[in-house]
């Protein structure tokens, strides 16, 4: 699949920058996407790739990236929505949205619907990463989504992934007939910085010795994400599901509520300010 080019978002660490590198190794054209400026220019020097900056907890960052992105590229084959993390006390961000929901969900929200029409030109894939913390700890109630009621750490977290998972079930929905293939994806426990902001006991996991004994390695966790970037949707992998060591997997059976789906789907978008239909 010559002259392919893969937007990797959350590019400049951990499972993003392991799936750049086994990328690129394969021939892709990467554009490699992240938050700090130090780490994302180190990834894109590496790898001779483009790179873009973009803090998720700002929706202007977000918009910005869409814009150049649309308007500089000559086509988005695949869309690797892989930023984000587990935060610690609950803060509102710029934009007034809970930090873990904004950067986890609407800011990937927003970035897939700003390049729509790209995606669907290029009959592009959008691949996302969730994880088994959808079905874990998620509680998640679309009348509650920023967790003013019931916050902790992780259950915002959990909530966050079983929306990715919501979102991908609803953008294959709504897209798929115009060829447009979305999956999510849980990479497993993997041994980066995740949670290095958090007070949740998950960072003990992440930061202490434990991390040797519990966890795989970025290259591990990102493969899934680099299979279902460089593999054929409908042929070798079904669109619309959620993945773990390339195979569908169990999650929430919540994630699969059509109802659910549409309604997170109509309230993010009023929350971003896009167009509900």
């Amino acid at each position: 699949m010559p002259d392919r080019t893969i937007v990797l978002t959350g590019a400049s660490d951990g499972i993003g920058a392991a799936a750049a590198r086994a990328l690129v190794q394969r021939g892709e054209q990467v554009v490699v996407v992240g938050r700090s400026a130090s780490k994302t220019q180190a990834v894109a020097r590496e790898l001779d790739a483009p790179f873009h900056l973009a803090d998720f907890a700002r929706l202007d960052d977000v918009r910005r990236l869409a814009d150049t992105l649309g308007s500089t590229l000559p086509r988005i084959d695949v869309l690797a929505n892989n930023a984000g993390g587990l935060m610690g006390t609950r803060e509102l961000t710029v934009d007034g949205f809970e930090r873990t929901l904004q950067v986890n969900h609407l800011a990937p929200f927003l970035l897939t619907h700003l390049l729509i029409e790209p995606l669907l030109a290029a009959r592009a894939s959008v691949i996302t990463t969730s994880s088994a913390a959808a079905r874990l700890f998620s509680g998640l109630d679309t009348a509650d989504l920023q967790n003013e009621r019931a916050y902790s750490p992780r259950k915002s977290y959990g909530d966050s992934k079983l929306a990715n998972i919501l979102f991908t079930a609803e953008l294959q929905r709504r897209f798929g007939d115009r060829g447009l293939s979305a999956a999510a994806f849980h990479p497993g426990v993997v041994a980066t910085n995740f949670a290095a902001d958090s007070t949740d006991v998950m960072r003990f996991l992440y930061h202490t010795p434990l991390r040797r004994l519990l966890t795989i390695g970025p290259a591990k966790g990102a493969d899934t994400l680099v299979w279902l970037a460089t593999h054929q949707p409908g042929v070798d992998w079904e669109p619309g599901q959620f993945y773990e060591k390339r195979r569908v997997a169990r999650t929430s059976p919540r994630a699969w509520d059509p109802a659910l789906a549409a309604d997170l789907w109509d309230r993010s978008a009023a929350m971003v300010g896009v167009p509900v239909a």
